[in-house]
């Protein structure tokens, strides 16, 4: 499967600090939780608990 490039404000922003942070969108791209908690997952997981607090949201793309 060829994965295309990400692009910059659809699938990545810069914070304040300077880190990469990858958009909900991207996440749906990639198609599965890397369960590292992550600021836009759209899985839900939850770190703290090791839990998905609720479903996926659907992927219109595919």
């Amino acid at each position: 499967m060829k994965i295309s490039p990400i692009k910059e404000h659809e699938d990545f922003y810069y914070n304040e600090q300077g880190y990469k942070v990858f958009t909900e969108a991207f996440h749906l791209k990639r198609g599965y939780c890397c369960k590292s908690g992550c600021k836009h997952c759209p899985y839900g997981y939850d770190k703290k608990t090791d839990t998905f607090l609720k479903t996926p949201k659907n992927n219109s793309t595919k």
